[in-house]
């Protein structure tokens, strides 16, 4: 673990500076370890030699000229050596004098060996706002030299940028805007190639503006997320050392003040780093560092006036070491060591890059700014990819609780059942439907109707029907009426035919419906319930078999008429039913109740199971009433099989929209309806035919929570948003095919529930990377 120092100077050359040194492990939010106070005396003479250097180092107004100058046929004449020489002196002088203040000061003595002390490789930060103590070289110190340090400058007041632990951008990538102001005399290709290669090799994403209007940079800085600003071009500092000013182009100088509502706006979405290679930076970066509601993490300048080929050669070699892996500093530090092989032709370019850090914000590395900052364990985004999955999925059984994914869910329901193959009608049912054409037989053959169906004709119809031997008949036609006493033949059949089941409508209070009496002629026990329960949209999805009624309802039997039918049909099939605790077993077959949490129902009355029709046709031959009667039948239709008497003319209403209705108009009849249910029950049973069921609630969660960690994942190894999107598309596509397959299998589970938690963790763990 790197040890970081702080060193906090304060005062000025006339009086000295106050000096505190702060040691941490690790890094900037680390507590302090030691705290050491010294003081360095007052020395003008530095400042004086320093100025000394600085005046002979501008006067060499041949490094800074374009690149068609050639720096060795101007330090091999006799006035460029004589220049050089002086040069060199110069700083050889000013190097001597800063060491020996920094090592030979009494006060500050205790500082210096806390410093010979620490660990080699340690970074040293150092805090002041005197403008020319942030010129000098320190990495010149040999204290620092010795201990190969990293070294940074930063302000002494200071505050945390508004875009605190940003360090990401979308789609994988860093995004630069990059900024070429007015170049005379500059050659700023060299950067632009050197940064375009960049784009291609390490995942950057480069906005190039060459000499932009004011207008247009400050809509470029509002508009979008940056992670790294780059400018190149003439820039420069003020005396002050505190104000900092660059050529936007050849009518404009902007200072950071002018564009100080952009910088903030692009500092909250995630500016981290802007790189200044142009000219004395100095002040540029202090008001970026000082600038209220700005505080920029970090900010790279050159001390001073930057030679036209050093500029370059800096960026490429810091760019190398950043992308590499190296920390900031330590890339920047890299990059200055070998600007120092340039020195023969350039002196002392290896003195002009340094970093300026805001103390609150730990550096981030380019890995940081392009996939995000992560915590010291590798495990730190799976984890919050389990946490976030667990919390939409809690959040989302919630909400589907109060059933407003509902609607969401049926219509799934609904396309799964009609993209099913059709599985043809039932062979061991009949019905026989009342059509317009049988009222009017009816009528013509003298019979009185009550309602659908006369007596006389009824009582034939059950006579030609028990002589071909039906398992079992079910009239789906209510008989709230006694026999006429004329049919005595009827009156019998309908108490003694032990084959024979009625229908009747429980009550229901809570619309007020009185409900429908049975045959009073039937017993009891050959009653069923002809009770629908329809959601609300109007689809039937569910078989209502079992339900116990108010005691004043005029209907009493707890089977409906699908489970009578079916039971008497088993039984002769020597399958009895066995009730345990809620289940009816019907040999291996359980009938139970729907769960209320299946589909977001609620409030299920009664027991329920989801009705798994075979068909969106008729699910049984079918003959009327006359073919019946005037003996045009074929008597194998039959014989064994459960015959189903029911209305069919559209003269009378019993239509039920089924799931097959969302596609067309088509509505399927009640008798049919019945017919569907008995056939679902027998199919059970006797075929093995699956019944739809659902998992337990806490097999839904998990089913849920484990799609929402899949979303999450994606995320994580998907560089750019289109793999995500694309990753993401395919993802639902699984999803929809497994719940399909496990539907055709007798399982409903959730899939639009899956999917927006799929959806949800993934775009919430995407601004937890992004964000860092």
């Amino acid at each position: 673990m790197r040890t970081l120092l702080t060193l906090i100077l304060d005062g000025d050359f006339e009086s000295g500076f106050h000096a505190t040194l702060e040691i941490r492990q690790g890094n900037i939010h680390s507590p302090s370890q030691s705290r050491t106070q010294g003081r360095l005396s007052a020395n003008g003479n530095i400042l004086n030699r320093y100025r000394d250097w600085q005046r002979l180092y501008l006067s060499l107004e041949m490094l800074f000229r374009a690149l068609t100058a050639n720096p060795e046929q101007i330090t091999n004449s006799s006035q460029g050596k004589e220049a050089f020489t002086a040069f060199r002196k110069a700083a050889d002088v000013f190097q001597e004098t800063l060491n020996d203040w920094l090592n030979n000061c009494v006060d500050f003595r205790g500082i210096r060996d806390k410093l010979l002390q620490s660990q080699k490789k340690f970074q040293l930060l150092l805090q002041t706002n005197n403008s020319w103590l942030r010129r000098f070289p320190w990495e010149l110190w040999d204290v620092l030299v010795q201990a190969e340090a990293e070294f940074a400058l930063s302000a002494i007041e200071y505050d945390s940028p508004n875009n605190f632990n940003l360090f990401s951008t979308p789609k994988g990538k860093v995004k630069i805007l990059a900024i070429l102001g007015e170049g005379t005399d500059i050659d700023r290709d060299a950067d632009k190639q050197i940064l375009d290669n960049l784009a291609v090799k390490a995942g950057a994403e480069i906005t190039w503006r060459e000499q932009p209007q004011t207008s247009d940079l400050n809509e470029q800085l509002w508009q979008q997320g940056w992670d790294i600003l780059f400018f190149a071009g003439h820039s420069g500092t003020s005396e002050s050392g505190k104000r900092g000013e660059i050529q936007l182009n050849e009518r404009e100088k902007l200072t950071i003040a002018d564009l100080r509502f952009a910088l903030k706006k692009a500092i909250a979405k995630g500016l981290q780093l802007a790189i200044f290679n142009s000219c004395d930076g100095l002040g540029l970066a202090h008001q970026l560092a000082t600038e209220p509601d700005l505080y920029l993490s970090q900010v790279i300048v050159m001390r001073e006036k930057v030679p036209d080929p050093i500029s370059p050669k800096f960026l490429s070699y810091f760019l190398e070491a950043y992308i590499r892996g190296e920390s900031l500093n330590s890339a920047v530090a890299e990059a200055r060591q070998k600007l120092h092989g340039w020195e023969q032709n350039y002196p002392c370019a290896s003195w002009l890059p340094v970093v300026c850090q805001n103390p609150t914000v730990q550096p981030p590395t380019w890995q940081e700014l392009r996939y995000g900052r992560q915590d010291k364990s590798p495990w730190y985004l799976p984890r919050q990819v389990v946490l976030t999955s667990f919390l939409v999925t809690v959040l989302l059984m919630v909400v589907r609780h109060f059933g407003v994914l509902q609607p969401w869910e049926l219509q799934m329901y609904d396309r799964f059942m009609r993209w099913r193959s059709d599985e043809g009608m039932d062979s061991r049912l009949l019905v026989v439907e009342l059509t317009e054409a049988d009222f009017d037989y009816q009528d013509e053959q003298g019979m009185e109707r009550k309602w659908s169906l006369a007596d006389n004709a009824l009582s034939q119809l059950l006579a030609k029907l028990e002589v071909h031997q039906p398992r079992a008949i079910g009239l789906d036609i209510y008989r709230d009426f006694p026999v006429s006493p004329e049919n005595r033949d009827l009156a019998r059949r309908l108490a003694q035919t032990d084959n024979f089941f009625a229908v009747c409508q429980g009550n229901d209070p809570t619309v007020n419906h009185p409900g429908i009496a049975p045959p009073p002629e039937v017993p009891q026990q050959r009653l069923g319930f002809s009770d629908m329960v329809e959601d609300a949209d109007g689809i039937l999805r569910r078989h209502l078999w079992y339900a116990t009624f108010n005691s004043d309802s005029p209907c009493l039997t707890e089977g409906s008429l699908s489970l009578q039918l079916a039971l008497h049909y088993l039984a002769a099939e020597e399958i009895q039913p066995e009730v345990v605790e809620d289940e009816l077993h019907l040999g291996a077959v359980r009938l139970k109740s729907l769960k209320s949490y299946a589909g977001n129902y609620s409030e299920l009355d009664g027991y329920q199971m989801l009705l798994n029709y075979r068909t969106q046709g008729k699910v049984a031959q079918t003959v009327t009433l006359q073919e019946v009667l005037e003996g045009n039948v074929n008597p194998d239709w039959i014989k064994n099989r459960i015959v189903l008497i029911g209305v069919t003319a559209p003269s009378i209403q019993d239509d039920f929209r089924t799931p097959f209705s969302q596609q067309s108009d088509e509505i399927m009849r009640g008798v049919f309806v019945h017919g569907q249910m008995v056939s679902q029950i027998i199919s059970a049973v006797l075929d093995g035919r699956k019944l739809l069921w659902v998992w337990s609630i806490w097999g839904e969660f998990f089913w849920i929570w484990i799609w929402g960690i899949a979303g999450g994942f994606l995320v994580l190894v998907s560089d750019r948003l289109l793999y995500w999107v694309g990753g993401g598309i395919l993802a639902i596509a699984v999803l929809g095919g497994i719940c399909f397959l496990l539907f055709l299998q007798g399982w409903w589970v959730p899939l639009v529930p899956s999917g927006l938690v799929f959806v949800g963790t993934g775009g919430i763990v995407g601004d937890i990377r992004r964000l860092g």
